[in-house]
This record gives C-alpha cells, sequence and structure tokens, in this order.
C-alpha cells in the first residue's frame, strides 16, 4: 500500500444527526422537554438544535434521500432506518433533575449506572426510538 500524506486529525464533532419520522414530535422532546434551542426547522425535512458549539440535526430520512434540489446546497442524499444513539453531556445533579423532569413528562429510563470510570449516564428513548444518553462529559478521559 502507497504511503499516505500527512493530515490534521479533526478537533470535535461539529454537528451528529438523528433519524425520525415525526419531526413534531421530535421538536417537542428535544426543544420543549429538554430544553434544546432550535435554530432552524425546514417543513418535514429537518429540524436543528444548538448545544454550545455542536448542533444536534434531526432529519426525516423520507426528505434526505430525495436527491438536492437547490444548486447552491448539493448536499449528498443520506439517511438512516431504525434507531441511533447521540449521548448529550450534563453533570450528575443536572441528570438528577433531568430525570424527575423525563419522569413528569411520561419518559421512562432504559438504564442508569456508573460506568468502570465513575462517570455517571442515564438513557431514555426519544418518540422515534433513539437511543439519548445523558453522560457525565469526563465519561472517555
Amino acid at each position: 500500500m502507497n504511503k499516505l500524506p500527512d493530515a490534521p486529525r479533526p478537533t470535535a464533532i461539529l454537528e451528529a444527526a438523528l433519524y425520525v419520522d415525526d419531526l413534531d414530535a421530535a421538536e417537542r422532546f428535544y426543544g420543549e422537554l429538554l430544553g434544546l434551542e432550535r435554530i432552524q426547522r425546514v417543513g418535514e425535512r429537518h429540524v436543528f438544535f444548538r448545544l454550545g458549539t455542536s448542533v444536534l440535526l434531526i432529519f426525516n430520512p423520507d426528505q434526505t434521500e430525495l436527491p438536492p434540489t437547490n444548486p447552491r446546497l448539493p448536499v449528498p442524499p443520506h439517511g438512516a432506518h431504525g434507531p441511533g444513539h447521540v449521548a448529550l453531556v450534563m453533570t450528575r445533579a443536572e441528570m438528577e433533575t433531568m430525570r424527575d423532569r423525563l419522569a413528569a413528562a411520561g419518559v421512562q429510563v432504559d438504564a442508569e449506572f456508573d460506568w468502570p470510570n465513575g462517570a455517571h449516564s442515564l438513557y431514555v428513548r426519544d418518540p422515534a426510538g433513539n437511543s439519548v444518553e445523558f453522560a457525565e462529559g469526563w465519561l472517555w478521559e
């Protein structure tokens, strides 16, 4: 195999995507229940939320699998079907408060535990069945 040229490594995840069949339900879950800042909604195609310097992209896969219609934004078709996963950073104390809020909204906890390094995680499902994890930011240290 030929030696590849050197290149810098990416330094962060700018955006992550989940796919849902009901954008209204996703907007209520991520925007109203979790309190994320909605930054854009385009019809039944997508809704985007800001999380610090990152963006959570929520797409309807039936729409994103279609070829692009705007020649200035030639985003290739993409999409996934079935549950995905995202982990959102919270402190342990913030997770306790969020757990109470989720319970009051009828959202069931899938799992909650401490990892071998002591970091805490709380898992729930969004309305589309995606696994949403709340984890202490030092989980991977």
